[in-house]
């Protein structure tokens, strides 16, 4: 009887924690921009997205400035020069009424890109299929010595394998952006619209711009005939 209190209170023990357990999320997928296509991508997407929402399918419409594109002391952000001219290109050619200047009656579409960089990620899991692949690699690579004539044709099929798997895989990386797209009429926001991306570090120039520093200016002596 005591044998089988002992046994039971440590299975208690065991199914108990002093802190939360740290698990995982579901399998998801996220894309990578990595070519100024992708930035075209996003702006058919929020175009479409924008003319299917009636409080603004028939407005006018202008598409602001940001901040860094307006401030000379700032440089770089590719991205946000380019994708403004892409959704432009994209809603006038879906029949939008977009003007050069904001007028009274228009609603102002603007869009902000935050980059998230991560200092201490854990370990991400591989892609789904990624050791199967490999060891399937690994396994027919083998065959030629056993069977095969010429040891060179193992590799055919393993190379077969990685070519029509390698292109669905890329690294997760520790660099992402949030680029998100506001039509703002006043103090209402009519649409609000965010996307996240992974992104190369290389790359992070084009979403975030840097501030050129400036020269430093000589102080001015004032001048007089007092003494």
């Amino acid at each position: 009887m005591g044998l089988a209190s002992l046994m039971l209170s440590g299975c208690f023990y065991a199914n108990t924690s002093q802190a939360p357990i740290a698990t995982t999320y579901p399998y998801t997928e996220q894309q990578r921009m990595q070519a100024a296509h992708h930035w075209d991508v996003l702006a058919r997407h929020e175009a479409t997205s924008i003319l299917q929402r009636e409080r603004v399918r028939n407005r006018d419409l202008h598409i602001s400035e940001s901040d860094s594109e307006t401030l000379h002391a700032y440089s770089g952000g590719e991205f946000e020069r380019g994708f403004r001219a892409l959704l432009t290109s994209e809603l006038v050619s879906r029949g939008a009424n977009l003007t050069t200047v904001p007028t009274a009656n228009s609603a102002n579409i603007t869009f902000n890109v935050e980059v998230v960089e991560h200092r201490d990620r854990g370990f991400i899991r591989p892609p789904v299929g990624a050791f199967t692949a490999l060891t399937a690699g690994i396994a027919v690579a083998t065959i030629p010595y056993n069977q095969w004539a010429e040891p060179a044709l193992g590799l055919i099929p393993a190379a077969m394998l990685a070519d029509t798997t390698s292109g669905s895989w890329t690294h997760t990386g520790n660099e992402e952006i949030i680029v998100t797209t506001q039509i703002i009429d006043g103090e209402r926001i009519l649409y609000s619209s965010s996307n996240i991306y992974y992104i190369n570090a290389g790359d992070r120039r084009q979403y975030a711009p840097h501030r050129v520093p400036q020269a430093p200016t000589t102080p001015s002596v004032p001048l007089t005939d007092t003494w």
